[in-house]
């Protein structure tokens, strides 16, 4: 069984945004695969289903960005998960908008709700699909251009990247992180 995490903020007023892409991706897995994200538990929004043969469990941390990790933790512990068993799909301000990047491990990079997850959890040895949203402008504030929404324009790559990034965490259950990342990285 797979659990896969979008990262976002909960509230219409953060619908959109460019932090909330996780939220988005996971929104996309539930609407192509049937599966209903609406059982608030273990301080988030979960959904069970399978997914080209693979129970998985989706979720969307309600605790705000910067807590992720407390709901993840509790639904990892809850369903007796191993961390390899774990997919996270969040925002990174050092890709392109729509670009996605793939990683079996690794450090936070600066992001905070990755942080928060790594130090939940005791590990950083989860998979991820990082999800790019452009570089602030200079002059601007890292919170409001992650909390800010993503041009008009941008619609069509951005629904294309969300498709592309369900198709790699798809990829990820059933080839494998090497091979996923050799189809969707770059």
């Amino acid at each position: 069984m797979y659990i896969i995490a979008g990262l976002g903020n909960p509230g219409k007023e953060y619908e959109g945004t460019r932090h909330n892409v996780g939220f988005s991706v996971i929104d996309e897995l539930a609407d192509k695969y049937n599966i209903s994200v609406d059982t608030a538990k273990h301080k988030g929004m979960i959904g069970k289903g399978v997914i080209e043969g693979e129970k998985v469990i989706l979720v969307k941390p309600m605790t705000y960005m910067n807590l992720s990790g407390e709901c993840i933790r509790e639904v990892m512990e809850y369903y007796k998960a191993d961390i390899e068993d774990l997919i996270v799909v969040f925002d990174d301000i050092s890709l392109e908008p729509g670009k996605l990047r793939l990683r079996p491990k690794g450090s936070a990079g600066g992001h905070n709700g990755i942080k928060n997850i790594i130090a939940q959890l005791g590990s950083d040895g989860f998979k991820r699909v990082k999800f790019g949203v452009g570089d602030k402008p200079k002059g601007w504030d890292l919170a409001d251009w992650v909390l800010g929404r993503f041009p008009k324009e941008a619609d069509k790559t951005l629904a294309d990247a969300r498709v592309r990034a369900c198709e790699a965490v798809v990829c990820m259950m059933q080839e494998g992180i090497t091979s996923a990342m050799n189809q969707y990285n770059g």
